[in-house]
């Protein structure tokens, strides 16, 4: 048997706020909460965003395509989201290089690091 990881839980203060602007962001589907979690299916994964009174900071890393690299940098652009370039320069508003490819850092509304790479 293969191993997959099929879900995760995001904690975060609103879930209904985290999912929402999590798919927004990301160009991804919201329909609403299922049970305590506010799910978003991120391919054969999902984001179970959880409500909790102090969240721990996390990071998640999703590699997409340059077609997608794109579409979500300017949704983050139109956000006036701040971003960055690495892990210690998430807001000096530049794209990094990883390799022969791209990789951006930016926070979403409860300060998780989210980071998007190509290649």
């Amino acid at each position: 048997m293969s191993i997959q990881l099929d879900h995760m839980i995001v904690p975060v203060r609103d879930k209904e706020a985290a999912a929402k602007f999590f798919a927004r962001i990301f160009g991804l589907s919201y329909d609403g909460s299922m049970g305590p979690f506010a799910p978003v299916r991120v391919g054969s994964l999902t984001l179970d965003f959880d409500s909790h009174d102090d969240p721990a900071v996390l990071h998640y890393a999703f590699k997409v395509d340059e077609a997608a690299f794109d579409a979500i940098f300017g949704r983050i652009k139109a956000e006036g989201l701040n971003y960055g370039s690495g892990p210690f320069s998430q807001d000096d508003m530049k794209v990094g290089k990883r390799g022969s490819g791209r990789a951006l850092y930016f926070k979403d509304l409860d300060g998780h690091v989210l980071e998007i790479l190509t290649q």
